[in-house]
């Protein structure tokens, strides 16, 4: 098997066995990956061919919306198609630079995921404290410059990642206890120091996901502030209404985020099998509940869906 051909300092592959401990059970595991998968699909292109073919749904807050659903649809296809491929037809093997490849994806685009929160935060922000500059402030010039700050903070993060691996050599064998290459469980099979791949690591998390929460709060305290000072109650609700859609967002990606640290400090010791089915929850969870979020939760987009489905007849 190529995957034992170590003439390099790498492998020419690598060998995913799953969720170790349940490979038994891997048939049966797959079927609601595929179901959430396939809702994920369906949720987000659908939010996306709703949001294109609408013209009065390209503002701020819906441009913002279809930015997280195409990260969403390439952070869950990034490894979703190859889990389930080990799951159904036991095909383990994946190309080293492959590997690499898929690695930088998912965690780039997780980096994406947490930025685009951020902005949309920043949306809710200024719809509510700073109503009558809304226009102005949030501009196409600004979302798309937004966007692309995005997209260079993560490649520029994840960048070094790839090179790093490359360098070590796996001496530990080429079998990654994991359904997909994700950067630690790579760096657990490389022999030699690998101190600065776990800091910097570390230092991403913290420098990303941490850091844009902080900012998600902050945003939230400002706004809170601000509809609690408006005079009549139905002007708070309907002030506050606007941004649950985003707080359910929020709530969704980091929930996960949060148990699967907090399972690693106070249940380090626990099955391996647990850690990896909280990850793959983190990368399954919010692409399949977004869309229906926004869609139940957001008028204009829930009266183009029924649309869809109960056109009547003129």
């Amino acid at each position: 098997m190529s995957a034992s051909n170590i003439t390099t300092n790498h492998p020419d592959a690598f060998l995913l066995i799953g969720i170790p401990g349940l490979e038994h059970l891997h048939i049966w595991i797959s079927i609601p990956f595929c179901f959430a998968y396939t809702l994920a699909l369906l949720g987000n292109c659908t939010l996306l061919f709703i949001i294109q073919g609408d013209a009065a749904l390209h503002e701020p807050m819906y441009l913002f919306l279809a930015m997280l659903a195409v990260i969403d649809l390439v952070l869950s296809s990034t490894t979703l198609p190859q889990m389930l491929a080990i799951f159904w037809f036991r095909d383990r093997e994946i190309n080293f630079y492959t590997c690499l490849v898929q690695m930088f994806f998912l965690h780039s685009f997780s980096i994406m995921e947490s930025a685009e929160l951020l902005a949309m935060a920043f949306d809710c922000y200024v719809a509510i404290c700073k109503p009558l500059h809304y226009t102005t402030v949030l501009t196409g010039q600004l979302i798309t410059r937004i966007g692309m700050a995005a997209i260079a903070q993560a490649v520029t993060l994840m960048t070094p990642l790839p090179f790093l691996l490359r360098r070590f050599h796996y001496c530990w064998g080429p079998v990654i206890a994991h359904c997909y290459c994700e950067h630690m469980a790579v760096v657990r099979l490389a022999s030699g120091d690998t101190r600065f791949n776990n800091i910097y690591g570390i230092a991403v998390a913290m420098f990303t996901v941490v850091l844009d929460l902080l900012f998600v709060i902050l945003s939230y305290i400002f706004i809170l502030r601000a509809v609690l000072q408006l005079a009549s109650q139905e002007a708070r609700y309907k002030a506050f209404g606007t941004c649950v859609s985003h707080i359910g967002a929020i709530l969704s990606t980091y929930t996960p985020v949060v148990i699967s640290s907090v399972m690693h400090c106070v249940a380090h010791r626990a099955a391996p099998h647990v850690h990896i089915l909280l990850a793959i929850f983190y990368l399954l969870f919010p692409p399949m509940v977004n869309p229906i979020i926004y869609g139940f939760k957001t008028k204009q987009i829930r009266d183009h869906v029924l649309s869809l489905f109960w056109r009547k007849d003129v």
